[in-house]
């Protein structure tokens, strides 16, 4: 098998989020409420992983689309910063970069608003696929707000990682049974696909944590780590491995990006070599740091930092 260029090549919904905090009220009229903190991050399910990842020392590219304007400039900047390679971003004229207003209150939720913007319509053309994959791990982030690439497109291109030999990794931003056949599409190619456990029960229509995964498990997908928040974390493979992992225990801040987190802190362990058990406390050590700052990733601090943070710190009983 030929060498790859990138450890980890992380494709997707890539954004700008500008987060407050604490919140506590929209303020009446045309009021104001002083907050604490206000910070600026890169989100989404593919732009916290490749920012994630690469503070933890993976070769990195990240695959996506911005917008020419103030945010996709920031956004573009703050992936140079962490030498993450952006040669298949795409920025076009009249795009608009995916953005998002979090409002994070002081027990870690964040309602937010959000604008779609360059992730639902950039592409990836068919004489690219071999760039788009050029990388030990192939990870699809945000599948169900792909507008352009959702369903076949995404289809063709996870065919083309695992021909490629690319491990590959999904997470899916969805709501409900309706994105469940943009899911679906890309669940045979999948070796690790990574929801939370609300998204999960919301596609399948099941709440039973072994229900839902052989119900992912029937469509194709080798395995199965769902994010359960504060409850840590489940591991179900078709050899028939199965083991659950407590969350850290920690004092939240913000919880905008945990699953990201999750999501690189996984492709680091499997370029590592770790064991499933120590893949999966290794991405929940990930997901932990994150909850502690203020913004996606602002927490993850390089390999050893949560190397260390994962053998230190309790977990919940």
């Amino acid at each position: 098998m030929t060498a790859k260029s990138f450890d980890y090549a992380s494709m997707g919904f890539i954004t700008f989020d500008c987060l407050g905090w604490p919140f506590t009220a929209v303020p009446p009229g045309g009021g104001c409420y002083m907050i604490d903190e206000i910070t600026m991050a890169v989100s989404g399910a593919a732009g916290v992983a490749a920012i994630a990842a690469a503070k933890m020392g993976l070769r990195t590219r990240a695959i996506g689309g911005v917008g020419p304007d103030l945010m996709g400039d920031w956004v573009m900047q703050r992936l140079h910063d962490f030498k993450v390679d952006t040669a298949m971003m795409q920025r076009k004229p009249g795009w608009k970069t995916s953005s998002s207003i979090v409002t994070t209150r002081a027990d870690g939720s964040r309602p937010a608003l959000h604008m779609k913007g360059a992730t639902g319509t950039f592409t990836v053309a068919r004489e690219d696929f071999a760039k788009a994959t050029d990388a030990t791990v192939f990870h699809l982030g945000g599948v169900g707000l792909m507008d352009a690439m959702d369903g076949e497109a995404n289809a063709r291109l996870m065919r083309h990682a695992k021909e490629s030999g690319c491990i590959t990794t999904v997470d899916i931003f969805a709501g409900s049974a309706d994105d469940l056949p943009d899911v679906d599409a890309v669940l045979p190619y999948t070796d690790y696909f990574m929801p939370s456990i609300e998204e999960a029960r919301a596609l399948s229509g099941l709440e039973d944590l072994e229900d839902c995964t052989k119900f992912f498990h029937d469509r194709g997908v080798a395995c199965c780590v769902f994010t359960l928040g504060g409850d840590g974390a489940y591991y179900s493979h078709t050899d028939g491995t199965r083991f659950r992992i407590p969350a850290f225990d920690i004092q939240v801040k913000c919880t905008c990006g945990c699953g990201d987190a999750f999501d690189a802190g996984y492709a680091v362990a499997l370029c590592k070599g770790f064991d499933p058990e120590t893949s999966v406390r290794f991405a929940q050590a990930t997901s932990a740091l994150n909850a502690t700052g203020l913004g996606s990733q602002a927490s993850v601090e390089s390999f050893e930092h949560t190397l260390n943070f994962m053998k230190t710190t309790p977990t919940r009983r």
